[in-house]
């Protein structure tokens, strides 16, 4: 990254980066060790589960930024939050920069939440008018649009179709392919979000907004104006967001609310400090 802004007195690895790094890096280890050895997963406990699932709880909110999938996705957050985030806090004060962490760390579990609100309530509605009129067709039409996944891939779902087309005046299969439809949204429910990505995306909101002109040299040889950077990553999650790609697990509403939430922030911040305008 291009140091054209580097006053004296300022830390490559400042208190709230390093010990942001050492928490998720010791999460990350936990949750390995703990999965391998004892079987606990760690991700339902402290991943942000939809707030209808049995295994949601409210401290989820904060938690699920300090537990990752694997290695590559701790990796990148934690080296994108060094990368981005040492200048900020040195510029901030330790402070401000981790409320700035936190308030878009939430903001993008609550945004995160909002969207699956919407998801979930259209699946819950095409639910009860399956209810209405639970028939081979309507079931196979209710899982291809709604769950893709286990429509298209060989499974317990499929089988079931095949064997209700041989017998498909049996009444049994009715009542089989509600427990299917609830067992469905249960699946969906249970899905946790985890990962710092969602406070990270604002952490690199800040940065492209209070050093719009800096350049960042992607994968160390193309050199990119900040500005660019955000705006190219913003319209990235927001069509990967609104595509809705069935094959893609990432939470880019997530990353999009750290955004929204930071930018807001960062307008607020510009109100009573001068020294967080560009």
């Amino acid at each position: 990254m291009s140091q054209q802004y580097s006053p004296a007195g300022f830390s490559l690895l400042p208190p709230v980066v390093k010990n942001l790094l050492i928490i998720n890096g010791l999460f990350f280890l936990a949750t390995v060790s703990l999965n391998s050895a004892y079987g606990i997963e760690v991700d339902n406990m402290l991943g942000l589960h939809y707030f209808q699932s049995e295994l949601f709880s409210p401290y989820q909110f904060v938690t699920y930024m300090f537990v990752h999938a694997n290695f590559s996705h701790v990796l990148f957050n934690m080296f994108a939050l060094w990368m981005f985030g040492y200048l900020l806090e040195n510029v901030w004060g330790s402070k401000r920069f981790l409320t700035y962490y936190m308030i878009t760390g939430i903001g993008a579990a609550l945004v995160q939440t909002f969207v699956t609100w919407l998801d979930i309530s259209a699946i819950q509605a095409a639910a009860q008018s399956y209810a209405s009129n639970p028939t081979l067709d309507s079931f196979i039409a209710f899982v291809k649009h709604n769950y893709p996944r286990h429509y298209e891939a060989e499974g317990t779902v499929r089988n079931f179709i095949s064997e209700w087309s041989l017998s498909k005046n049996s009444p049994g299969y009715v009542s089989q392919s509600m427990e299917y439809v609830s067992q469905l949204m249960k699946l969906q429910m249970d899905v946790p979000t985890v990962g710092a990505s969602g406070a990270v995306y604002g952490i690199l909101l800040a940065f492209g907004m209070m050093f719009p002109n800096m350049l960042v040299y992607v994968y160390f040889l193309f050199p990119i104006k900040a500005k660019w950077i955000v705006i190219g990553y913003g319209a990235i999650e927001l069509f990967s967001g609104i595509s809705n790609n069935p094959s893609d697990n990432v939470a880019h509403f997530a990353h999009l609310g750290g955004m929204i939430f930071g930018f807001f922030l960062i307008l607020y911040y510009r109100k009573k400090h001068d020294y967080f305008s560009s």
